[in-house]
C-alpha cells in the first residue's frame, strides 16, 4: 500500500498524456493548404464521393496521395479515405489531397486549374 500513491501519479499522468489533441496533417499558408515540408496540396474534380478516391493506378502515379503516416488519425475537417488498395490517404472537408510532382519546392503551385479538374485547396 506505500506504493499506490506513486501508482496513482503515473496512472493520472498516462491519462492527461492521452488526451492530447492530434495535429492537423496540413496547414494554410499564403491561403493554399501545404503539408508539414509547405508542399501544396490539390484536389479532382471527379472525387464527386466524400470519402472516396477516383484516383487510382496510372491516376495515382501522376498525382501522388497524401499518405496518412503511421498512428495518423481524422482532426477537425481532416479524415481520412480508405483507398482502393487499402491504403490511408488524408482528406479535407471529405476530398481527397493529392500532390502535383512537378511541385518541386515549397509554394509551387504547378498543378493548379491543370486540366480544369486539379486544384489547389483554399481553406
Amino acid at each position: 500500500m506505500k506504493y499506490f500513491p506513486l501508482a496513482a501519479f503515473g496512472l493520472a499522468f498516462l491519462a492527461g498524456c492521452a488526451s492530447t489533441s492530434a495535429k492537423a496533417p496540413a496547414t494554410a499558408d499564403q491561403g493554399i493548404l501545404v503539408d508539414a515540408k509547405r508542399m501544396t496540396l490539390y484536389t479532382f474534380d471527379a472525387d464527386k464521393t466524400p470519402g472516396k478516391s477516383s484516383c487510382n493506378g496510372p491516376c495515382a502515379v501522376n498525382w501522388p496521395p497524401f499518405m496518412v503516416a503511421e498512428g495518423g488519425a481524422p482532426v477537425g475537417e481532416f479524415s481520412v479515405v480508405v483507398r482502393d488498395d487499402g491504403k490511408k490517404q488524408w482528406a479535407f472537408k471529405g476530398k481527397p489531397l493529392y500532390y502535383w510532382p512537378e511541385d518541386q519546392e515549397p509554394g509551387d503551385r504547378y498543378g493548379d486549374n491543370y486540366r480544369n479538374v486539379w486544384h489547389v485547396v483554399k481553406p
